[in-house]
């Protein structure tokens, strides 16, 4: 009986979890995909590209929601079973409190697993893949991202302005600036349009003129017509890892490598991006973040258990509830806010990765002396 009471709020717990995980989740993602559209109408890409894109930044979304939402479901069905007096069933079938918490920590430890492959597995990987679709894509529509009367400057090293454009995408007073620095190449065009041959873009110039400046000497020539290629081009799409792409055994390595460590066998020609000295607080915070937070969930599980030691009938039982909740949303704020006093300090670092330990280590001791204080009053 005491496994089949145990199941029934544990499936309580994690479908009321999942429910809100994936509805909030989804809400989240929806708003987020909509500021994706520039990928299609500012950059110019095709809507597979921004289709890509935003769905593999859902496991992200879900990371970053998993602490939050588990703490909130716990307190929520925990205190819709005292408020309709199911924990009371427990409590009758001779159930101790300390077995209903042994086996919620228990399964605190199987959530904090799956937290941590999702977030140092599973996210990275995703985040490195939504990447390299806009790495390994290029600019499909062009056309798209020209705005009348904004400098666009979505391609590298080129920069477009028209004054106007019509309903057929004629474009009208159009300046091109190509290039940077000392050498740069402007156009001048009555009007233009794009047009497509093969695989190749071109903005067809009429009646207009083009200045060189290469080496400090100007030259110009006038066109009544002319074909600008555009396909060698390369758009301003950051073409390299960040530090939150970087696989997590990648950023282990680097982290070896950079502080000279030598308990790992690592071959002489690893390389990985964004490895250097300068980016190593980066590169710890990356790993607390992966790593050391998910160690938090444990806590919050304990502390949404701390609402069985109070009965409804309690005139304070609301803001105890309340309480308890206000405890456990701080502990998740202490959590980011420890990520800023992560540095190349080992032993400052080691003084913070312990805190979720120790937090455990006492709320379980703080049931232990809980129960023996009850048992002694009986």
């Amino acid at each position: 009986m005491k496994k089949i009471l145990f199941r029934k709020l544990l499936f309580d717990c994690l479908f009321f979890f999942l429910i809100s995980l994936f509805s909030i989740g989804t809400i989240i993602w929806v708003f987020q995909a909509v500021n994706f559209l520039d990928i299609i109408v500012e950059d110019g890409r095709n809507y597979l590209v921004y289709l890509n894109f935003s769905i593999l930044n859902f496991p992200k979304i879900l990371s970053k929601l998993v602490p939050f939402v588990l703490f909130f479901s716990f307190i929520f069905v925990i205190g819709k079973y005292e408020l309709k007096n199911e924990l009371i069933i427990f409590w009758n079938f001779g159930i101790n409190k300390i077995d209903l918490i042994n086996f919620f920590v228990k399964f605190s430890f199987l959530i904090m697993l799956l937290q941590i492959f999702l977030t140092a597995f599973i996210v990275p990987k995703t985040q490195d893949l939504a990447r390299s679709f806009l790495r390994a894509s290029s600019i499909n529509y062009l056309e798209n991202f020209i705005k009348p009367k904004i400098f666009n400057d979505a391609v590298k090293n080129l920069t477009i302005y028209s004054n106007s454009k019509d309903e057929f995408g004629n474009l009208k007073e159009i300046y091109l600036k190509k290039g940077s620095g000392d050498n740069f190449q402007i156009t001048f065009a009555k009007e233009g349009r794009f047009k497509q041959i093969g695989k190749n873009q071109f903005l067809e110039l009429n009646f207009g003129e083009t200045i060189s400046v290469i080496n400090d000497k100007i030259t110009n020539f006038k066109f009544k017509k002319t074909d600008f290629n555009l396909s060698n081009f390369e758009d301003n799409t950051t073409t390299y890892k960040k530090t939150q792409e970087v696989a997590t055994t990648d950023l282990v390595k680097c982290y070896h490598n950079l502080m000279n460590l030598n308990f790992l066998n690592i071959n002489e020609n690893f390389e990985v991006e964004n490895c250097r000295s300068e980016n190593i607080d980066n590169i710890i915070k990356e790993l607390y973040k992966r790593v050391i937070i998910p160690l938090y969930i444990p806590v919050l599980i304990l502390i949404s258990l701390l609402l069985i030691f109070k009965s409804k009938e309690n005139i304070n039982y609301s803001r105890y509830r309340i309480l308890i909740f206000l405890v456990g949303f701080s502990i998740i704020i202490l959590s980011e806010m420890t990520i800023r006093l992560i540095n190349e300090d080992f032993i400052k670092n080691l003084k913070i990765f312990v805190i979720p330990i120790i937090l455990v280590i006492i709320l379980y001791l703080n049931y232990l002396i809980k129960f023996k204080s009850m048992e002694i009053l009986k």
